[in-house]
C-alpha cells in the first residue's frame, strides 16, 4: 500500500496539484528547464562553429538527437558526486552524445544554461499569461456594457454613497487590470537574452577562444541570441543578468495580485448583500454543516493566491539587494521558489477570475430593494429644491424633512422596518404641491450621472483597443476548475 501511494508521501505544491494550468507547470518543469539546457548548448555550437570553430555538424546532430531524452536519476548522481547541477548535466550529456562531448559548454559558465533558460521561461510565462489577462478583461467588459445603465448603492468608507450603476462599478476592475496589462506587456517587451558573456560578465573565455578577435566574440553574442528567439540582449551583465529584471516583473505581477484581490473581496463583499454572485455549480456544496450556502469559493481562492503573490515581490527585491559583486549564490535557492510561485500563483488567479468573469450573476430585484432603503434619504436635497421651485420656504422645507428623515430613521435602526420616508412625505401636506414629481424625484436612474456613457467611453476608448492587440490570442473560456 506504501508503494502504491508513494506520490503522496511528500511535500507537493498546491499550485501544482490543484490551482495552475498544466501549461504554466510544464514552463517550470525539470524536464523543460533541462532540455532547454540542452537546446542551448547546440545554439551555443552551431554559432561557434558558424563563426569558425571546429565543431562539426555530426557532433551538432548527435545533441540534436538527445535533447528530449534526459536520463534524471544518472544526472542526480552525478550532481551528488559533484555538488554542481549544470556540471552533472554536461557529464550525462557527454556520456549521450560521446563525439560531441569535448565541445559541450565551450567557453560558457554555468549562466550561460542557467539564466538564459531563465530568460526564456519568464518571455514565454508573460506570453501565456498576458493572453489570460486580457481575456478577463474582455469578459468583464461585455458584464459592464451589459449592465451599464443598472443603477446600485455606490458605496464610500463601506456605508452606503450616492447611486453608481453595476457595470460602472465593474469598469474600475477593468480600469486596474489595464493597468496590469500594460505593465506585465512592458515587461515582456523590455525582457532580453543574456547571451554569451562568460564567467563575470566580461567574455574573457570567448575572447581566448576567438584568439583575440572581439568581433567575432560580439558576432557570437548576437548571434545566439537572435537563435534564442531574442532580438536584443544585455549589453552588460556581471556572472548573471541584473536581478533587477526578475524584480521588475515580479513586482508587476504582485500588482496584478493586488487588483485580483481588490476586485475578488468586491464580489464578496456584494455575495453578501446577495447583489451578485460568482458562477456556482448544480452539485457543488457550499458548507458541510449549513446546506443552504453559497459560499464566494472562487473570490475566496482568488484573494489567498493573490496575498501570497503579492508577498513574493519583498523576495525579489531583497535577492537584487543582495547580490554582492559580480553575483552571490544566495539567489538560487529563493529564484527557484520565488520565479516559479510567482507565474503559478498570476496563472491560477487569473484560471479562477476568468471562470469567475464568465459566470457573474446580477440579482436587479435584490439591488432595487437595497435601493429603495437608502435612497429617500439621499433624495432629500432633490425634495427640497422641487419644494422651493414649487413657492416654498427652502428654510421650512428643509426643517419638515429634517424631522420626516429622523421619523423615519427611528423605523430603520430601533424598529428594524423599512424606510417609510417617502410615505410620510406623501402623507404631509406640507408636500402636496409636489406629489405629481415624486415618482421622478425618486427614480434612481436620475442619481447615477453619466455612469453609462462613461462605460461606453471607456470600453470603447481604452478596453477594446488592448483586446484588439491580442486578437485571436485572447483566452476566454476556462477549463473546468480543479478543489
Amino acid at each position: 500500500m506504501a508503494e502504491l501511494n508513494a506520490e503522496f508521501r511528500g511535500y507537493r505544491s498546491p499550485l501544482s496539484t490543484r490551482y495552475a494550468s498544466k501549461e504554466m507547470q510544464y514552463l517550470f518543469s525539470d524536464q523543460h528547464k533541462f532540455s532547454t539546457w540542452r537546446k542551448l548548448w547546440i545554439l551555443l555550437a552551431k554559432a561557434e562553429k558558424a563563426l569558425g570553430l571546429d565543431i562539426s555538424e555530426a557532433q551538432i546532430a548527435e545533441m540534436e538527437k538527445h535533447v528530449e531524452d534526459i536520463d534524471f536519476k544518472a544526472a542526480a548522481a552525478e550532481e551528488a558526486l559533484t555538488r554542481h547541477d549544470v556540471m552533472a548535466h554536461v557529464h550525462v550529456f557527454a556520456k549521450q552524445c560521446p563525439l560531441a562531448a569535448p565541445i559541450i559548454h565551450l567557453g560558457a559558465t554555468s549562466c550561460f544554461v542557467g539564466d538564459n533558460t531563465d530568460l526564456l521561461v519568464l518571455k514565454d510565462a508573460l506570453d501565456q499569461l498576458l493572453p489570460k489577462l486580457v481575456g478577463v478583461i474582455k469578459q468583464l467588459a461585455h458584464f459592464a456594457m451589459q449592465y451599464r445603465e443598472l443603477p446600485t448603492l455606490g458605496f464610500t468608507h463601506l456605508q452606503p454613497a450616492q447611486l453608481t450603476t453595476v457595470g460602472k462599478r465593474c469598469s474600475l476592475w477593468i480600469q486596474d487590470l489595464l493597468m496590469d496589462e500594460r505593465a506585465l506587456r512592458a515587461c515582456r517587451d523590455n525582457l532580453r537574452f543574456r547571451g554569451v558573456k562568460g564567467t563575470t560578465g566580461t567574455q574573457a573565455s570567448f575572447l581566448q577562444l576567438f584568439a583575440g578577435d572581439g568581433a567575432k566574440v560580439r558576432q557570437l553574442d548576437q548571434t545566439v541570441t537572435r537563435l534564442a528567439g531574442f532580438e536584443r540582449y544585455y549589453a552588460v551583465t556581471g556572472q548573471t543578468y541584473s536581478r533587477k529584471v526578475d524584480l521588475e516583473i515580479v513586482s508587476a505581477l504582485a500588482s496584478l495580485g493586488a487588483t485580483v484581490h481588490k476586485m475578488c473581496s468586491d464580489l464578496r463583499l456584494l455575495a453578501s448583500r446577495k447583489e451578485l454572485e460568482e458562477p456556482f455549480e448544480q452539485t457543488q456544496i457550499g458548507s458541510s454543516a449549513m446546506p443552504y450556502k453559497r459560499n464566494p469559493m472562487r473570490s475566496e481562492r482568488c484573494c489567498a493566491l493573490a496575498r501570497h503573490l503579492i508577498t513574493l515581490q519583498a523576495n525579489a527585491a531583497n535577492t537584487l539587494a543582495t547580490q554582492w559583486l559580480e553575483r552571490t549564490l544566495d539567489d538560487s535557492a529563493n529564484r527557484r521558489l520565488t520565479l516559479s510561485e510567482a507565474f503559478l500563483s498570476a496563472d491560477a488567479c487569473l484560471l479562477t477570475l476568468l471562470n469567475i468573469s464568465q459566470g457573474l450573476v446580477v440579482y436587479p430585484k435584490v439591488i432595487e430593494r437595497n435601493i429603495a432603503q437608502e435612497l429617500p434619504f439621499m433624495s432629500t436635497e432633490n425634495v427640497i429644491m422641487a419644494m422651493v421651485k414649487a413657492g416654498g420656504d427652502r428654510q421650512v422645507c428643509h426643517e419638515k424633512i429634517r424631522v420626516l428623515s429622523h421619523e423615519a430613521g427611528a423605523q430603520v435602526k430601533q424598529h428594524g422596518k423599512d424606510n417609510d420616508l417617502v410615505e410620510r412625505i406623501r402623507a404631509d401636506p406640507y408636500f402636496a404641491p409636489i406629489l405629481g414629481q415624486l415618482s421622478s424625484i425618486l427614480d434612481p436612474k436620475t442619481f447615477t450621472g453619466r455612469a453609462a456613457e462613461q462605460v461606453v467611453e471607456f470600453v470603447t476608448e481604452e478596453v477594446n483597443p488592448i483586446v484588439a492587440l491580442y486578437a485571436d490570442r485572447v483566452v476566454t473560456k476556462s477549463a473546468q476548475l480543479n478543489i
